[in-house]
């Protein structure tokens, strides 16, 4: 090709506006993950509907405005006398527990858990703190666990204080597995005795008390400090929120700042989270119990196996007893409906949410059995 064609060819694609993306079914179903997946479009124009609706005001670097509701709504949803806005979960739990334990710097927290695989060593890095996991493979730690550790950490030749216990709940790594709660009861009791600052990583919290009918303010009122998310279920872009006590949070502006998260801007946030906040406990029930019902007659066909976790929160473990699961999630995908690729065992982790209530379960039933082929 001469040059100048070249050019002009170049300049003529250059020019062609670029094909637009499909508009996605808005009556679409994902099974992955605990949200409902709103994309940039969904997003933007939620947004700007609620801002005319609510008359939202914009906060001044994470203060005031919307994200000063934002608090007050969380504080008082989880029985805390403060709440405060976060950029990201692991900047709440990381300065949860660095507030929690002070100069006491050794932190007990469960191997299994976010802070201690997925966080880059930030709390040991950034402030000096000395993770020591337990449980290995398990969601639960016992008070024999603990009961254990503070020993060796008392009896060394140069004894050592525990500052902060941390405690997830659901686990993610353990596919939503939960905490015992009798023995959260336990540990706590213990941690209390020995004036141990507790903090619960309540990420998922909100789902937890549908399934065990636990509120949030009775899993947080064992704790000091309780991070909940902003982004996984109620929908957001980012952000967290971290509650506990005035005497532990007041001023802790200044430290999401030193931290580099102070947002110049964070009310486009906080204007979706509190959209979704309202009615949720109403609508997740009633999302979880429209999951029980497709999984009774996926069960009831003989040709699904599903796998409970136990104690367990909103993933299930799925199987097809004959046919291609690669195959499978592709005709569901031509439904309109998302699963998760199958793991290397064969099973497809299903994540219960919002979007289940956007058709009815029996309709999502006969999709699941038309895509086995």
């Amino acid at each position: 090709m001469q040059r100048r064609a070249f050019l002009t060819t170049g300049a003529a694609l250059a020019a062609r506006p670029a094909a637009a993306a499909p508009t996605p079914r808005a009556d679409r179903i994902s099974f992955v993950g605990d949200g409902i997946k709103l994309n940039p479009g969904e997003y933007s124009r939620l947004l700007a509907r609620v801002v005319e609706e609510k008359n939202v005001q914009p906060d001044s670097y994470a203060l005031g405005g919307v994200i000063g509701q934002l608090e007050e709504r969380f504080a008082t949803m989880l029985g805390k006398e403060q709440a405060v806005f976060l950029p990201t979960g692991t900047l709440a739990n990381h300065l949860a527990v660095r507030l929690l334990a002070g100069q006491r710097r050794r932190v007990l927290v469960q191997q299994e858990s976010h802070l201690y695989n997925d966080c880059g060593d930030c709390a040991q890095t950034l402030s000096g703190l000395n993770l020591v996991p337990l449980a290995a493979g398990r969601a639960t730690f016992t008070v024999d666990d603990l009961a254990e550790q503070l020993a060796l950490a008392a009896g060394g030749r140069v004894p050592t204080q525990v500052g902060a216990i941390q405690i997830e709940s659901p686990v993610r790594r353990k596919q939503g597995e939960l905490f015992d709660f009798d023995m959260m009861q336990k540990v706590c009791s213990l941690a209390r005795e020995k004036q141990i600052g507790l903090h619960l990583d309540g990420a998922r919290i909100f789902l937890a008390s549908a399934y065990t009918g636990i509120s949030p303010a009775r899993f947080a009122s064992l704790f000091d400090t309780v991070y909940v998310s902003l982004y996984k279920y109620f929908n957001a872009a980012s952000g967290a929120i971290l509650a506990g006590p005035k005497k532990l949070l007041d001023g802790l502006f200044n430290t999401r700042r030193q931290f580099g998260g102070g947002l110049a801007q964070a009310w486009p946030l906080a204007t979706v989270a509190l959209h979704y906040v309202d009615g949720f406990g109403n609508r997740y029930a009633s999302a979880v119990a429209a999951s029980e019902r497709l999984f009774q007659q996926l069960d009831a066909s003989g040709r699904f196996r599903l796998e409970r976790v136990q104690p367990g929160s909103n993933i299930t473990r799925l199987r097809i007893q004959k046919g291609d699961p690669a195959a499978f999630r592709a005709r569901l995908a031509e439904k309109a409906i998302s699963i998760a690729a199958p793991d290397p065992a064969g099973r497809i982790l299903i994540a219960v949410n919002e979007t289940l209530l956007r058709r009815p379960a029996e309709e999502i039933a006969r999709d699941f059995m038309s895509a086995l082929g």
